[in-house]
């Protein structure tokens, strides 16, 4: 594999660091992840939750590993989906009026994008097939944008806050302008107009929320489950969007090469 290859598909490599650290935090606290709102009192509710991060872990480094890629970025698509549609899919019902329950599931939404994505770029399927379930993560994906950033709006109170005081104009002003580029990239990568450079831009901001947030709230507080599962979260998220512009490099149709190397 040449240099430019390799540097080519690193966003799935990440995409499965994030997994993993996801992971680690959910053993560690012997819960479930930021997103996945089991009940409390769900029969066996601990026994499950350090098997769903066993799994997880396995299929972290599933990703990572190139033989196994297709098959583990599959489980991965299942098993978000799954949270999506039956645990989130919950909460949205009992609470449909509060925009919170939509973007906590585009979450996990959008990691199971990331996963059918990278399922789409290795599994020995029809080429077409391949391109239409690229397209759905694709679009998957800059619909979930568009929620996080609507978010930015509907929780200002929340949101700016979490802006370091120091970075200049104000908090609110980055507040608005983080809001407004999810939006804004979430529609190119719908859409499909200027949708590489937006999930380039995406995994750029993303990358930056990294140091100027979640790293800060975790020296504050590092005895915090959340602090720990929102640094993992974002760095899974890191993954989906570089996953996202790695696939808009692909040739589709009949003339397309794989996602990742063989």
């Amino acid at each position: 594999m040449t240099k430019q290859r390799a540097t080519r598909y690193l966003g799935a490599y990440v995409y499965a660091a994030g997994i993993a650290a996801l992971a680690v935090v959910c053993l560690a606290w012997g819960d479930f992840g930021p997103g996945q709102p089991v009940p409390r009192g769900f029969p066996d509710r601990a026994v499950l939750a350090y098997a769903a991060a066993v799994f997880m872990l396995a299929s972290g480094a599933g990703v990572a590993w190139r033989p196994t890629r297709g098959f583990a970025a599959a489980s991965l698509c299942v098993y978000y989906a799954f949270v999506v549609v039956v645990l989130n899919g919950r909460v949205v019902l009992a609470h449909h009026t509060v925009f919170g329950s939509y973007s906590s599931a585009a979450e996990q939404l959008a990691i199971a994008a990331g996963a059918l994505i990278i399922f789409a770029g290795r599994a020995r399927i029809d080429a077409t097939l391949a391109a239409h379930l690229t397209r759905l993560g694709q679009v998957t994906f800059g619909v979930c944008a568009i929620l996080f950033g609507t978010a930015h709006f509907v929780y200002l109170d929340l949101t700016a806050p979490l802006v370091p005081r120091w970075l200049p104009p104000t908090q609110d002003f980055w507040a608005y302008a983080t809001g407004l580029g999810h939006i804004a990239a979430g529609i190119a990568i719908a859409a499909g107009v200027q949708s590489r450079l937006a999930a380039i831009l995406l995994t750029a901001m993303y990358a930056s929320f990294t140091p100027l947030v979640h790293i800060p709230l975790l020296l504050a507080d590092p005895a915090s489950h959340t602090n720990w599962a929102e640094n993992a979260e974002n760095l899974a998220l890191v993954g989906v969007a570089w996953v996202v512009a790695d696939s808009l490099t692909r040739l589709l149709g009949p003339e397309r090469r794989e996602y990742l190397p063989g």
